[in-house]
């Protein structure tokens, strides 16, 4: 499986996980819920965000340390 695959699973899951919690809230709307929003899952969604966009950049250095190989 390669990188940018990778990433894409990753986003699909992260939408998935996001529509369950988004359906989760319109039944569980007390000061926990929203505790859980802001320590689990805001920072989680965040950390996702922040892994795909690593894992774009690695897959276009890779693609270029490739290229270069490649032509030498």
């Amino acid at each position: 499986m390669s990188l940018n695959n990778s990433r894409g699973r990753l986003i699909g899951i992260s939408r998935e996980l996001q529509k369950e919690w988004q359906d989760t809230q319109s039944v569980w709307m007390d000061r926990k819920s929203k505790e859980f929003d802001r320590d689990y899952m805001q920072p989680l969604m965040d950390a996702v965000d922040n892994a795909s966009h690593a894992m774009e950049d690695l897959d276009k250095l890779l693609r270029k340390l490739k290229e270069d190989c490649e032509v030498e």
